[in-house]
């Protein structure tokens, strides 16, 4: 069975293909669909827009498509950068330019008020069916970035049991803990189960 994952997001999408690695799908991208597919991110959710964003792909091409939303949710900032967090410094935002500005909003917060955590909700469409499901990586924020692996968030997100970023792991490492892949954990149950055919 063809499955379409909604991202842009090169880094996003190897996350995600790597999941799928013993289900009987045949995993493809926005880059291998025929027409540029524009997504939209203006829910008020992570669910919102995870499947407004399933649906969008799956509207154009009819495939059963599989979409993520997720974020960092910083306790001292309220849960911000939350649903905004890929946009966060504005217009032509970059994972450095947001790294920037929360470190400068963060800047002073001491050890014990830097906790947060990355979320994640998956969203699959199909004919008729629709499915959300969410993973959580709690940790706390660094003090300045750690590591090249990884994107985002990355370098300054410390999860618990480790002394290291999420970008100084190995992919196996952030793929065995990481907030995408307990999502994904949720959803393999699924789709082994062949919620599809039912």
């Amino acid at each position: 069975m063809k499955l379409v994952l909604a991202t842009h997001n090169k880094y996003k999408a190897k996350e995600l293909q790597t999941f799928f690695t013993g289900l009987p799908f045949e995993v493809m991208t926005l880059e291998d669909m025929p027409d540029s597919i524009e997504l939209r991110e203006d829910g008020y959710t992570f669910n919102d827009n995870a499947l407004q964003k399933a649906r969008i792909v799956h509207q154009t091409t009819n495939l059963t498509v599989l979409a993520d939303d997720s974020g960092l949710e910083v306790f001292y900032l309220n849960g911000r950068p939350g649903v905004f967090s890929a946009r966060y410094s504005g217009a032509g935002a970059t994972d450095e330019s947001n790294n920037i500005k929360l470190l400068e909003e963060m800047r002073g917060v001491p050890p014990r008020r830097r906790r947060a955590q990355f979320r994640s909700v998956l969203a699959i469409v199909s004919d008729g069916m629709e499915k959300l499901t969410e993973g959580i990586c709690s940790g706390f924020l660094g003090e300045q970035p750690r590591g090249t692996n990884g994107f985002g968030y990355d370098p300054l997100f410390i999860p618990d049991g480790f002394s290291r970023t999420y970008a100084e792991l190995t992919a196996q490492e952030k793929n065995k803990i990481s907030h995408r892949s307990r999502s994904f954990d949720a959803m393999r149950k699924m789709l082994e189960q062949g919620f599809l055919n039912g």
